[in-house]
């Protein structure tokens, strides 16, 4: 038998850009080349990680290609918090440092090691995982994705800062906590006014 069907998708939706040119009519080696997970990135925020990606969006070359990486750095005791990529599967090497990483399978088994430099850990399309630094120094990662854009949703501030916001009374009963818990979240993950 013959089987069919379509790709995986590649972004949340895809409207079509009637103007664009098909099949790379003036393409270079730039449009082929990152220089930027060469270098650690500068941690500035509460969580303690920072993420640079190399994806479609900084390389358009990988249109179509069906893989990205990222780079993600840590401060001691930084976290990468829950969130998903619902567009790729995950592999983490690990450059410096150690880490606790963890997912939750759909049966919520949380699958979790230690793990240090020059070691690797998977994670499955669409679950729910972190990475934490336990360690005193510096960590580093790359992780490379089955995807050129594999989405990130990162869980809490998906629910408390989405526009429009999620109706308080769905937070509420889904998280079993009060208004005034939902009114702490959304102030504690607002954006910063600048």
């Amino acid at each position: 038998g013959l089987v069919a069907s379509d790709p995986d998708h590649l972004q949340d939706f895809c409207v079509a850009d009637k103007t664009s040119r098909i099949n790379g009519v003036n393409v270079t080696e730039v449009d082929f080349f990152f220089g930027g997970l060469a270098n650690s990135a500068v941690i500035n925020n509460l969580v303690g990680s920072v993420i640079t990606t190399a994806n479609v969006e900084k390389i358009p070359g990988l249109n179509t290609l069906g893989v990205s990486l990222a780079r993600i750095d840590y401060q001691p005791d930084g976290l990468n918090p829950p969130h998903t990529h619902p567009r790729a599967s995950k592999i983490i090497f690990f450059l410096d440092g150690e880490l606790d990483v963890g997912f939750i399978t759909t049966a919520n088994k949380l699958i979790s090691k230690s793990i240090k430099k020059r070691r690797h850990f998977c994670v499955p399309e669409g679950l729910v995982h972190y990475q934490k630094n336990n360690g005193v120094k510096p960590a580093s990662v790359i992780a490379g994705f089955n995807s050129q854009f594999p989405g990130t949703q990162s869980i809490a501030t998906t629910l408390f800062t989405s526009t429009p916001l999620v109706p308080d009374h769905v937070l509420t009963k889904g998280l079993q906590i009060g208004t005034k818990g939902v009114k702490k979240m959304r102030n504690k993950l607002a954006p910063k006014k600048t």
